[in-house]
């Protein structure tokens, strides 16, 4: 699993996932997106290059959400694979996440 950040503004970023959100990969991705979620209030997550995601990945989105919706930042997920859709889809993630095409 790879991340890469792209820094739009001193407020807002989009995170670039790349490869597939398992259970070895979940840990780190999940530190990596609190870090993210501590320094900016916009944030873009693009699905564009996520081939896979896992419970443990999903958990890894879920920690990131219910902190956005404590804290009040604003997260956008985008791009996201038809394989990657199904599982937001039938887990019902779909409803509590802003997903853009």
């Amino acid at each position: 699993m790879k991340l890469k950040l792209l820094k739009k503004s001193d407020t807002s970023a989009e995170l670039f996932l790349e490869g597939r959100l398992d259970t070895n990969a979940a840990p780190a991705t999940q530190d990596a997106f609190m870090q993210v979620a501590e320094k900016y209030s916009e944030i873009v997550i693009n699905f564009t290059d996520l081939v896979f995601i896992s419970s443990a990945g999903l958990r890894a989105i879920l920690v990131l959400q219910k902190y956005a919706n404590r804290t009040g930042i604003d997260i956008t997920y985008t791009n996201l694979k038809p394989s990657v859709r199904e599982v937001f889809e039938l887990t019902g993630f779909s409803g509590i996440l802003n997903i853009e095409d």
